[in-house]
């Protein structure tokens, strides 16, 4: 959520912060800005919009030129999407860009008033920098320990001050925030594809340290002005990566990544035919002690792990509770010090379920971490980490990082039905061998997309629609009608099959588009059972299905067919049609399918 760029160095900066904000916009925006240390003057230039529109107001009003500067595309909290609310905030002597919600503003706000100074933005971020412009007296680490001691919530923070025009100073709580290290010059970003294109080589910040940037380098110290060495972190992942490859767009490329990613991630994990998941910390004694697994996520991580659950409960046999990360603190939670938390997260950073974890280590809980962005804050802070080694997701919906969630997931069931004496080895082995077929299926089953093209065609002017499915299905349709809903804005909702009857079956009105997924043999009659209830009340269904199983228009109206597997492993591969259909239905309506509205990739605020 919100993207921060700066750089102090030789080369004319603008097109640098231009360049890094292009690379971090599948964060979510509504507006940009950037600030340059120009002529002895620090010099502005932000709008409401997208970057393309800051761009536009450069070439109408003048463009801006330095070797020092900072940008930022703002998602709005507070205060509407306008030019005024836009970052950077600045007067002549300070600038700033934060990411983050400042929890005790209004006070701040007041305290400044009091003492003589007016504002113009309805933001917090603005009484951050007139805080810091109070407590200034000519030492930037100064001020920024006096601001940063009083203000409480979470912040990454680039600062620009005029007295040192060669400089930017920075400090973090809870946003991500790392110190890129190139050849001629350094940088701030708030992730890593931003600078991506200019160095490899970076810092992570930890919470409170102040880092001060110029063209030769970088020093760190705490609020106490002591010296911090750092140790400096290595990007695994290549400009390609972080580019679309010829894809029209990000998601669609990351659909097609699934195969690679579930390989890199699950191989690794591995050994003799067995999972082993002892490299992230996790033995099996571990595993046999705990007498209860929380799952805590948010969106598309929390239904990898209702998929997880199911999976645990029917192989393991032990009691699973999946919790939304929002929700998880505030019901006090009965966490021992005999359970295992499980903590989900792509970025690493979401800040409810980073939350969450800070809660069950008080508990006396062990903390696990599935990540995919290494030295994130929610895998530092772990007590056990496993990374899914997805590569760069930049498309706001997420295709690749749920897959391989889900494998992780897989892999963990397996190994803690095996060591609490639920399956034998040689099961283990069978299960462990079906996942690592998963793969080759799904690159079967990503020549669906004519198909599912075709039923996107039909869904693409329906105003609403059901999803629908029962046991391990019902918790895959949730993750499909989240799909749809984000990034095509058509109203769908997911719903236990069985309930319908229950009261939602009153909905279907003549031609409502409903997708059924029926995988699991054992569920199989009475899912169709469903269908046929909607059916009978004019919807129009289509049946997400294996090969062979139903022929009959009776049924459904389109069915897409899926290669037989273990049942316990077809949401695997029922998840590519879902994400196509959502997809193509995105693009046949117009939509913004890699930046849908309203939305950022990685959530940091609560």
């Amino acid at each position: 959520m919100c993207g921060i760029v700066g750089y102090a160095g030789k080369e004319d900066c603008v097109d640098l912060l231009i360049d890094g904000l292009q690379k971090l916009e599948y964060r979510g925006y509504d507006s940009a800005g950037i600030a340059v240390i120009q002529n002895s003057h620090i010099e502005v230039k932000k709008t409401k919009g997208r970057l393309a529109d800051l761009v536009d107001k450069m070439e109408t009003e003048g463009r801006l030129k330095g070797c020092c500067g900072i940008g930022h595309t703002r998602w709005a909290t507070h205060g509407e999407p306008s030019d005024i609310n836009s970052h950077p905030h600045g007067n002549e002597r300070i600038s700033i860009v934060h990411n983050g919600i400042i929890e005790n503003y209004r006070e701040i706000k007041e305290f400044l008033i009091e003492h003589g100074y007016s504002f113009e933005s309805e933001t917090d971020t603005e009484t951050v920098l007139k805080l810091l412009d109070y407590y200034y007296k000519g030492d930037p680490i100064d001020a920024i320990a006096h601001v940063v001691k009083e203000i409480r919530g979470s912040y990454a923070l680039g600062i620009l001050f005029m007295d040192f025009p060669d400089r930017i100073f920075a400090v973090r709580k809870d946003s991500p925030l790392i110190i890129g290290i190139g050849e001629n010059g350094n940088f701030i970003a708030s992730d890593v594809p931003a600078i991506l294109k200019y160095t490899r080589n970076y810092y992570l910040l930890e919470q409170n340290e102040i880092a001060t940037l110029t063209e030769k380098g970088v020093d760190i110290c705490d609020i106490h002005k002591n010296p911090v060495k750092k140790e400096i972190q290595v990007a695994d992942w290549d400009l390609d990566a972080a580019e679309k490859g010829g894809y029209e767009h990000f998601m669609l490329k990351e659909i097609n990544e699934q195969p690679t990613s579930i390989r890199t991630t699950i191989s690794p994990r591995i050994s003799d035919g067995m999972p082993y998941l002892e490299e992230s910390g996790m033995t099996k004694e571990m595993l046999k002690s705990y007498s209860r697994i929380y799952i805590v996520a948010c969106g598309t991580a929390m239904h990898a792990g209702l998929i997880g659950k199911y999976v645990i409960e029917k192989l393991a046999g032990i009691e699973v509770t999946v919790d939304i990360a929002s929700e998880f603190r505030y019901r006090n939670p009965l966490i021992t010090d005999k359970d295992l938390v499980i903590l989900i997260s792509q970025s690493g950073e979401t800040a409810d379920t980073l939350a969450a974890l800070k809660l069950a280590k008080e508990k006396g809980a062990t903390t696990m971490s599935i990540v995919n962005v290494k030295g994130a804050s929610i895998a530092r802070e772990s007590d056990i980490v496993i990374y899914t080694h997805a590569g760069p997701e930049i498309s706001v919906a997420s295709t690749k990082a749920y897959a391989v969630q889900l494998s992780v997931m897989y892999l963990l069931a397996f190994e803690l039905a095996y060591a609490k004496g639920a399956i034998t080895k040689e099961e283990c082995m069978r299960l462990t061998k079906e996942l690592q077929n998963v793969p080759d299926k799904i690159q079967d089953i990503l020549v669906l997309k004519e198909r599912c093209q075709f039923i996107a065609s039909r869904l693409v002017n329906a105003e609403s629609l059901l999803y629908i499915g029962r046991g391990l299905d019902y918790a895959l349709s949730m993750e499909g009608s989240l799909k749809l809903k984000e990034i095509s804005y058509i109203h769908s909702e997911s719903y236990a099959a069985g309930e319908l009857k229950h009261g939602t079956i009153s909905l279907v009105t003549e031609d409502m588009p409903v997708i059924a997924v029926a995988t699991q043999s054992d569920l199989f009659e009475k899912t169709v059972s469903n269908i046929k209830e909607v059916k009978a009340r004019g919807a129009k269904v289509t049946m997400i299905c294996r090969e062979g199983t139903v022929d009959d228009k009776a049924v459904a109206n389109h069915l897409v067919t899926l290669p037989d597997m273990d049942d316990i492993m077809m949401p695997m591969l029922a998840l590519v049609p879902m994400q196509y259909i959502a997809y193509y239905t995105a693009v046949l309506k117009g939509c913004d399918v890699d930046k849908p509205r309203n939305l950022a990739k990685s959530v940091t605020v609560e």
